[in-house]
């Protein structure tokens, strides 16, 4: 039997009936939202590839129960800006040219924000501690933290 589980993601409500409420909410986001980031990395909370923001925290979605966030405040990339009213770290990664193979942009993106919310002018090395726990194979992590440092206004 499904249970209905509310979620306010990106400023709306949706309900999303789930088999079981142990379920990521990665897969409730993806495949019941239709939001094509986050993205599934390791599916063990380790690379941030899935990483939202829940109540204004970097959040591995892959490992917290969608039964978990009920009622909490969830954020994902979708909703920290649009084309035509990108969030500053937004903006700042394209004029860095961050992105090679986008899979992990997401993680990035999403905790860099945090970092921001947090401290307005972070360090050079507040932004590496930052993103130490996030995976890039494509090595954009000199670019990334440029990018953070530029959206504060430091670059």
């Amino acid at each position: 039997m499904a249970t209905r589980i509310n979620l306010q993601v990106n400023g709306k409500t949706h309900a999303v009936d789930v088999d079981d409420p142990e379920m990521p909410l990665l897969y409730a986001l993806r495949d019941d939202l239709g939001l094509n980031n986050p993205r599934f990395g390791c599916g063990l909370g380790q690379c941030g590839a899935c990483t939202v923001h829940v109540d204004g925290s970097p959040t591995r979605s892959c490992s917290i129960p969608v039964s978990a966030v009920q009622g909490r405040q969830i954020t994902t990339l979708h909703g920290l800006g649009t084309s035509a009213k990108p969030h500053p770290l937004q903006s700042a990664w394209i004029e860095e040219q961050v992105n090679q193979c986008g899979h992990c942009i997401n993680g990035w993106i999403m905790e860099g924000a945090a970092l921001l919310d947090r401290i307005p002018k972070p360090s050079e090395a507040q932004v590496r501690e930052a993103f130490n726990d996030l995976v890039c194979r494509c090595g954009t992590h000199n670019a990334a933290t440029r990018a953070v440092l530029r959206a504060s206004g430091q670059a």
